[in-house]
C-alpha cells in the first residue's frame, strides 16, 4: 500500500533488565519492557495524576543484542525507534489464540539511543542496525582536531 508509514518512537525507562534468549535458528533476540508516563493535574481536585504505559520491544539485530546486554539495565532511560508488530499464536494449556503487539527493532530503519551514561551523563550512545557506535573515551575530544583534516 503506497502512503503508509509504521513507525513508533519511545523515550522511556526499562522496568526490568532485558531478556536475551536464544531463537531456533541459533541467533539471539532481546526482549525490553519500556515504560512511558504522561503526568497531568486533575480539574476536579486538583490533584496532579499520572498514568504508565508499558511496551513490549523486541530486538533480533545480533549486534544491537550484543550492546544491549553489555549495557542496558534495568532503570535505563532510551530512545527506540522501530515498527509495530502484532504476532498471534495458541496457547497449549486452553487451545485459545493469543496475541501480543510489540514494537520490532530489525532492519535499517531501527534505532536504540543510551540516553543516560554511567561513564559520562553528557554523551548518549547510539546504536541502530546499519551503524554501531559503542562506549569509548574519546567521545569528548576537541572537534577542532577534526577541522584539519576536512578538504573543504
Amino acid at each position: 500500500m503506497a502512503g503508509s508509514l509504521n513507525k513508533v518512537q519511545l523515550i522511556g525507562r526499562l522496568g526490568a533488565d532485558p531478556e536475551i534468549k536464544q531463537m531456533v535458528n541459533g541467533k539471539s533476540v532481546a526482549r525490553l519492557s519500556i515504560a512511558t508516563s504522561q503526568s497531568w493535574k486533575d480539574k476536579s481536585s486538583g490533584e496532579r495524576k499520572e498514568k504508565t504505559e508499558w511496551h513490549r520491544v523486541v530486538i533480533f539485530n545480533e549486534g544491537l543484542v550484543n550492546v544491549v546486554q553489555q549495557y542496558v539495565k534495568k532503570g535505563a532511560n532510551v530512545y527506540v525507534e522501530g515498527q509495530l508488530s502484532t504476532r498471534k499464536w495458541k496457547d497449549e494449556a486452553t487451545g485459545q489464540d493469543k496475541y501480543s503487539t510489540e514494537v520490532v527493532l530489525q532492519g535499517y530503519n531501527s534505532s536504540l539511543t543510551m540516553l543516560d551514561s554511567r561513564n559520562n551523563s553528557n554523551n548518549s550512545n547510539l546504536v541502530s542496525e546499519n551503524k554501531s557506535s559503542l562506549p569509548n573515551d574519546n567521545l569528548n575530544q576537541d572537534n577542532s582536531d577534526l577541522d584539519d583534516e576536512i578538504p573543504f
